[in-house]
């Protein structure tokens, strides 16, 4: 276990050098420096600039269908005696935030001058994401994924299909996540000159994981705004969201990173428990190593070999987190919790009936800490509700009726 301390005083960004505290880097193979180095010297320039601005924008608000809305969950709020609003991602195009980021970054891989696109996908959402907009701007796309995860979201590897992409099953390891990254690391060593890799989290080799984040700070952006119309402030006491690699966390904390007075809940995948032997709870089980491209809290063995992750949810069974949330993590600036399967499961089922909202599996585990905690009558707590559950409809079903 790492021994946190809360510290105020140093930076929660990226720094020169591409680490977050002691965690990031950039630990590629020698062939791929030249892609690496081309980003690193290049995106900030890319993305800042006017021009990729308004196309970025233009995007977001007439194809994706931002702002998304934050809304007062009333009944939700009555039932845990506190003022809870969820930021409702699952409304973008496509049904999740990861659409943010893949807008981004399909307009930068154009600006570099790329002619295909790769990707990987857990839960299937950041592969449709991809595969959508690629589709948009008429870029050959592959996306990799878990056997596994292509059984348990058969839905979104049609979507996939039908927007035109190649779905190439992972088939080793846990046949999940981790190894649809592998197996995307493994073609674009192959591939280096003509394919940008579109990696779906704030996780792998410097720029991305700082790239990914940039991308998706318009969720707390948006949120600034919307409460400060809403309660009168800026600043809610507490914003809660799932963790797998942390892309929607880091979009949801982005804006809040430097607020002393904002409190930040980071929520694993315990999987059947965290000393279950089948759990994805990274922060509790994990230590320092170097996972697809970057140094961070990573589940391993003693002799450092990764320990296969396990959650209901296939969007959070990864065994690292980005490293972004490792340095929050360690440093103690976020509030990282767990939440078996079977939290999670009843926690998604609750939103359904309360307020009429079927949410992603990986959003119920945010939903769960409700349960766990107590919040102040008069404190504003928003939940990032990152995706819609229609993906998950299949393993909704299974778990209700035991099958």
């Amino acid at each position: 276990m790492i021994e946190k301390t809360i510290t105020y005083d140093q930076s929660y960004q990226v720094n020169n050098h591409g680490y977050y505290g002691e965690f990031g880097g950039a630990y590629i193979p020698e062939i791929l420096y030249p892609n690496i180095q081309e980003l690193k010297t290049r995106y900030l320039d890319i993305i800042h600039s006017p021009d990729f601005q308004e196309e970025f924008n233009q995007l977001l608000r007439d194809y994706v269908g931002r702002p998304t809305p934050l809304y007062f969950a009333k009944r939700m709020s009555e039932r845990y005696n506190t003022q809870i609003y969820l930021k409702r991602e699952d409304l973008n195009h496509t049904g999740a935030h990861k659409i943010n980021n893949t807008i981004g970054q399909i307009l930068l891989a154009k600006r570099l001058g790329k002619e295909k696109i790769i990707a990987e996908t857990g839960a299937g959402q950041h592969g449709v994401a991809t595969a959508t907009v690629c589709a948009l701007m008429n870029v050959e796309c592959i996306v990799y994924m878990g056997k596994i995860d292509m059984e348990r979201q058969r839905p979104n590897v049609e979507r996939m299909r039908l927007l035109g992409a190649t779905v190439v099953p992972a088939t080793s390891g846990s046949q999940t996540l981790k190894d649809a990254t592998n197996e995307a690391m493994r073609h674009w060593i192959n591939n280096p000159e003509d394919t940008h890799y579109i990696i779906g989290s704030v996780v792998g080799p410097h720029p991305y994981p700082d790239m990914v984040a940039r991308f998706q700070s318009v969720i707390s952006e948006e949120m600034k705004a919307q409460l400060k119309e809403k309660t009168g402030s800026e600043n809610p006491h507490h914003v809660i969201a799932c963790v797998g690699g942390g892309s929607n966390a880091m979009g949801a904390f982005y804006h809040y990173l430097d607020a002393k007075n904002v409190n930040l809940i980071a929520v694993e995948a315990a999987g059947k428990g965290v000393d279950s032997g089948e759990s994805a709870a990274t922060t509790y089980l994990g230590k320092p190593g170097v996972l697809h491209g970057s140094r961070t809290l990573l589940m391993q063995t003693p002799d450092g070999q990764v320990v296969e992750p396990y959650s209901i949810s296939a969007g959070l069974d990864y065994p690292g987190i980005g490293p972004a949330h490792a340095h929050l993590f360690a440093s103690g600036r976020a509030e990282f919790m767990s939440v078996t399967d079977d939290d999670a499961m009843k926690a998604g089922k609750l939103l359904c009936r309360t307020e009429g909202i079927i949410p992603a599996i990986e959003t119920a585990h945010a939903l769960a800490i409700l349960e766990q905690r107590k919040f102040d009558p008069k404190e504003v707590v928003v939940i990032n509700l990152s995706g819609r559950g229609d993906k998950d409809l299949q393993t909704y079903i299974d778990y209700e009726f035991g099958l």
